[in-house]
Parts: structure tokens; sequence; C-alpha cells
């Protein structure tokens, strides 16, 4: 007999939401789609949802509460934004068999990136996917500080404008704090710093990211395979993930240090790798590779958090 899929609901009918709703639909072996959730009833997520025969609602999390297929649902997403988000949480917390991801900055729950730290999420109901930027670039501090301490880690995600709904926009400010905070607490660095950039070219660019890390002295082939290993990991569920070119490396020695500020003169490597992520076109085009890291990262998360849910039969 087939294992029985886990029922769940979106809270978002935009573009993140409507992605993440076609990978759980197209993709999932373990999760089956319960409702979509909007607030917007003439949204273009909700109609396709209903074209899919995804159950939906446009009364936000209050009329997903009262839908019939509430108490099957064991998984809720939310796409919506970080002041939504602390909304829902309220009404979803009571209810002790719900998990919640939050594609959110509102970081209600721990940061959460699949291949650094999610096999040390154990029986948490709230786990925070942080930013398309820090889903991106974290595994890469991570993968530096495996193998070198990471004294200063900085990201500059560079997403096409026309990937930023408003959600995205409206969110900037959490988005440069939360990733930064994310460095540091997921990525290991001491101090971390982000920067988003809106890229109007055109004909739209897919995303790029470029990390840069300044670690203490250590082994720089080391470095460069452990980056690669952890870029190996992401592509297995991110898999328009790649290195735009090689990983390089400056010496920064001790009697020429650099100075930073809230950490002040420092020495050691410093790394730089240039990312792209060209998204898989489920939904949005392949430009938005910010949306689609952090949709399929959510989706892996999910996947990865309801393993004792489902019956071995």
């Amino acid at each position: 007999m087939d294992r029985q899929k886990i029922k769940v609901a979106i809270i978002g009918s935009g573009n993140i939401g409507t992605d993440l709703m076609i990978k759980v639909l197209r993709q999932s072996k373990t999760l089956e789609m319960a409702a979509l959730v909007g607030i917007d009833p003439q949204s273009d997520g909700l109609a396709r949802a209903h074209r899919m025969n995804v159950a939906i609602t446009s009364d936000g999390i209050d009329g997903l509460i009262e839908m019939e297929c509430w108490k099957d649902i064991k998984i809720v997403f939310d796409a919506t934004s970080a002041k939504a988000h602390l909304y829902n949480w309220h009404k979803i917390e009571p209810f002790k068999d719900k998990l919640v991801v939050d594609l959110t900055p509102a970081a209600v729950g721990p940061f959460t990136v699949p291949p650094v730290n999610l096999n040390q999420l154990n029986n948490v109901r709230n786990v925070n996917m942080v930013t398309c930027g820090g889903q991106a670039t974290i595994p890469i501090v991570a993968a530096v500080n495996k193998v070198s301490p990471v004294i200063y880690g900085e990201i500059v995600a560079s997403i096409a404008s026309k990937s930023a709904g408003p959600g995205t926009r409206a969110n900037i400010d959490e988005f440069t704090v939360t990733t930064a905070e994310a460095i540091e607490k997921v990525g290991g660095a001491k101090k971390g710093k982000a920067i988003i950039v809106l890229n109007p070219a055109e004909p739209p660019l897919v995303m790029r990211d470029t990390v840069f890390t300044l670690s203490t002295m250590a082994d720089i082939e080391e470095i460069r395979q452990s980056i690669e290993s952890m870029v190996k990991e992401v592509q297995s569920y991110v898999p328009g993930y790649a290195l735009h070119q090689e990983v390089q490396f400056d010496v920064i020695p001790e009697d020429n240090p650099i100075y930073i500020e809230g950490i002040g003169k420092a020495s050691g490597i410093k790394t730089t790798v240039l990312l792209e992520v060209t998204g898989a076109g489920h939904y949005l085009p392949e430009y938005a590779g910010n949306l689609d890291i952090m949709t399929s990262a959510a989706l892996a998360t999910a996947e990865r958090m309801i393993v004792n849910l489902i019956p071995n039969n």
C-alpha cells in the first residue's frame, strides 16, 4: 500500500504561494495540497488552484480554520508577509497538531536552511525560511565555517526587479536584518551583513549572489572542497543553483590587516563565491530564482519535518 500523504495548506495566493502549490502538486511524494488561502478573491493564484481542484478561500487564515479540511491539515506554509505572519501564527498556534513553515522574514521560529541546520531542529512547530538571499548564501558561509571559523560574512543578493512583488518590496528592511542575523546564527559567522539589489535590467537577469567571507587561516583546498560539496547538496532540491565562477581566495596577512566595523582589525583568508540561481519555471519565469529557491527550500523542509508523521504502510 502506498504511504499516506500529509495534507498541507498554503497561506498566500501570490507568486510564491502559487509556485509552491504547483511544486507540491507536481513533485511531492509525501505532501498533498488541501487548500490555498488568499485575501483577494480575484487573484490568479486562487483561480489557478480552483482549476486544479484545490480547495480555496479568500478569507485568510480565519477562512482556512473554518474549512472542513482544516482538521486534517498537518502543515501550513505561510507565504504572506512578516506582519501578516504574526497574526496567522497567533491563530494557528493553539492547534497543537499543526506545523508551520514560514516563508516570510517574521522569524517567529528558528532560522532554517535545510542542508545546514534542519536536522538540529527537533520538536519545533514553526520554522523560518530566512530569505531568498539567506537560502542561497548561508550554505556557503556554513561550508567555509566548517573548515575555517568565519570572522565576517557579507552577502549581496541581486534579483530581477520584475521578480520582486509587493510582499518582497514591503519586506526589504526585514530582509537585510533577518539575513544578517541568520548569517551569524546559522552560517556561523562572528558578524554578518546583507545587501539586496533590485536589478531593473531588461531582459531580466537570473538571481545572482555574491558571498564574501573572512575566516581564519586554513587550507584553501579544503575550503574549496567544502563549498563545492555544499553546492551539490543545495542542488539536490534546487537544480538551478550553481557556482557562476570558480571560488576566489585572497590572503589578508597579519602585518597588513583590514578593518571591519564591529570587529576591528582582522586578517585571514578572504573567500569570494559567485552564485546564480535559475528558477525551475513551474509557475514563475526562470529569472525568478529568488522565489524558486524559497519555495524549493520550503518544500524540502516540510518533507523532512513530517517523516515521522507518515505511517510505514
